[in-house]
């Protein structure tokens, strides 16, 4: 062990070093957080950050007791377990639980059965996943969406992305909806939560933040409302064109033999019934007419034969034009059922299928990556009704079987290469989505992509995970990507809040700036007591206030600067996460200070210490 910190109280204990707990670190240490750190083995560069930050780090197992104590676990204030796997999360907040039953406990699980059971022991809002946090921001880019609900207190905010039609004041263009950042249409550093007297030009994006209501009423550039058709003929027009959605799902699906089985099958069908209408005679010596003529065609294709008409009478020539269409009606009525058996049933052909007729489709997204965070990304863009197409390396992913059983195709290929990109039919896709684990892997992918979509490389949202900050900026700014995400950015806000006692409520992107909506208690003699909102952070919005003693969705809003806060007070706070953190610390930031943890359930803990 490098230390021992025992005798330290106040702190937080992170358990764990990768990804989103080097996050989570780093937040807390800017917040002005006592941290302390548990790591397994040697993490050379979440160490040698550690070091320039002076953050103890206590080398050994989160699932020892001495360990923790080590740590310092009797004086913590909350413990944060973002380790490895979740098996390993697990054995050590079960740990902690049974150690210290009233610290605050905030934990990483990617398994949603066994991290609702958890919650039910460490209390809502502390069984977090990764993968789930920050899935929307990414489904969210790659269908261009600037708007992001948030819901406060039963009534639906919106964080609106707008374009400006005409220079002027925020004031006099969006009145009282909340600005929280103006990208200026020539490029240049984003201004963050200007005054509502910033002057803006046409051409500018402005970020705003409203009610629903106010977002429609208020003035600025109008958002397009859409009335759905509920008349008659609406209804109709739906239904049709759901059975056009399933007429093109189905031939997209379909092997190209079927189509061309089909295909001679309606020919000779249609041969058979002109014939008859020629030269069948009835006994009457009249001739069929268009009805008999199929019913008796779909009689001898199908070999059935019920008494009612017969060749036995009929002219030489129109008896052995008969044996051939039984022969061959027969054989292609077997060739396709054959096919579609095999369409239908066989996994190995249905893959190969699909990979042939992934070509035809247009407007899909191409998701790159099947690990927890790109599973949800499919799950989410499917819930958005969009078509999605998964490109993975790995042939044994633990994801594939769940992603077949939405009905999405997965290509086993290496995304780099362009024939694979042909294959998932990159050059008519909508979006790209590329969200390996491996940064490296992933700036790969990326750039093929660039190459291999040529013109269309501005128009396609290609969004590219990547976890270290310093590297996103660096492919953003040199490499010209848009769409630069990081799981761990967007998740480790959740952790921090979740340890602090501020309660997130949403992460969103701003042009290429996290933005986070908080809801802040107001502590008793705390740093915000009696402080006017003006007097906060100028990168830092307060979009709407619940005072003291009022009842849930008796809301105050927008609240105007001279408004003060009061001991108790709720708080929806709009900005970048290191400004809120920034507030959360001028407010309280001491043991005291902190909110009481959630009750647990003895008896259940008591439960999980025999096992």
């Amino acid at each position: 062990m490098l230390t021992d910190c025992r005798a330290k109280t106040g702190h937080v204990i992170v358990c764990g070093l990768d990804g989103v707990a080097l996050r989570t670190i780093e937040q807390l240490h800017l917040a002005g957080v006592s941290v302390v750190v548990v790591a397994e083995g040697s993490q050379t560069r979440g160490h040698q950050n550690l070091s320039r930050w002076g953050i103890p780090v206590i080398t050994g197992s989160a699932r020892v007791r001495e360990t923790l104590a080590a740590a310092g676990l009797a004086g913590a204030v909350a413990v944060v377990c973002v380790q490895d796997n979740d098996l390993q999360t697990l054995e050590t907040a079960l740990l902690v639980l049974r150690l210290r039953p009233d610290v605050r406990l905030v934990v990483q699980l990617a398994n949603v059965g066994v991290g609702r059971a958890l919650s039910e022991l460490t209390g809502p809002g502390t069984v977090l996943d990764v993968a789930s946090l920050s899935a929307p921001s990414v489904v969210e880019a790659c269908l261009r969406r600037t708007e992001h609900r948030l819901e406060v207190e039963g009534t639906s905010f919106i964080a609106a992305e707008l374009t400006v039609d005409q220079d002027g004041s925020l004031r006099e263009l969006f009145g009282d909806l909340a600005p929280i950042a103006v990208v200026g249409h020539g490029g240049g550093d984003m201004v963050i939560c200007p005054g509502r007297d910033h002057v803006v030009a046409a051409g500018d994006r402005v970020a705003v933040v409203g009610t629903e209501a106010d977002l429609a009423a208020g003035r600025g550039p109008r958002r397009p409302v859409v009335v759905a058709d509920r008349s008659r003929e609406g209804r109709l027009r739906r239904a049709w064109g759901a059975v056009g959605r399933l007429a093109r799902t189905l031939a997209g699906e379909a092997d190209r033999s079927i189509g061309i089985t089909l295909g001679v099958l309606a020919g000779v069908f249609g041969i058979a019934v002109i014939v008859l209408l020629i030269g069948y005679r009835k006994p009457d010596g009249r001739h069929m007419n268009l009805v008999d003529a199929i019913y008796f065609t779909v009689e001898t294709i199908g070999t059935i034969g019920y008494g009612d008409f017969s060749f036995a009478a009929q002219a030489q020539w129109l008896r052995v034009f008969a044996i051939a269409l039984m022969i061959l009606g027969a054989t292609l009525v077997t060739m396709l059922f054959a096919l579609l058996t095999n369409l239908l049933i066989s996994r190995r052909i249905a893959e190969s299928l699909g990979r042939r007729n992934l070509g035809r489709m247009r407007g899909h997204v191409v998701v790159v990556g099947l690990g927890s965070v790109g599973m949800r990304v499919v799950e989410g863009l499917l819930a958005q009704s969009r078509t999605v197409v998964v490109l993975d390396r790995d042939e044994d992913n633990r994801y594939l079987a769940q992603a077949r059983a939405l009905g999405v195709p997965v290509v086993i290929a290496d995304a780099t290469q362009p024939a694979t990109l042909h294959t998932v039919g990159l050059a008519k896709a909508a979006a790209v989505a590329v969200l390996t684990s491996d940064e490296l892997i992933n700036i790969e992918t990326g750039l093929a992509m660039r190459d291999q979509l040529g013109e269309r490389w501005r128009e396609v949202p290609v969004v590219l995970r990547v976890f270290d900050a310093a590297l996103a900026e660096t492919v953003e700014t040199s490499l010209g990507f848009r769409f630069v995400r990081s799981a761990s950015a967007l998740a480790a806000p959740w952790f921090v809040g979740a340890a602090l006692g501020l309660d997130v409520l949403g992460t969103f992107y701003v042009d290429r700036m996290p933005f986070l909506m908080a809801r802040l208690t107001v502590a008793a003699d705390g740093g915000l007591d009696g402080l006017a909102m003006q007097e906060l952070s100028a990168r830092t919005r307060v979009v709407a206030i619940n005072r003291a003693g009022s009842s849930a969705g008796q809301l105050e809003y927008p609240p105007r600067s001279g408004t003060r806060f009061e001991a108790g007070d709720r708080a929806y706070i709009v900005g970048p996460y290191e400004e809120l953190l920034q507030v959360l610390r001028r407010d309280a930031l001491s043991a005291s200070q902190l909110p009481t943890p959630p009750p647990r359930r003895t008896a259940s803990t008591e439960g999980l210490r025999g096992g």
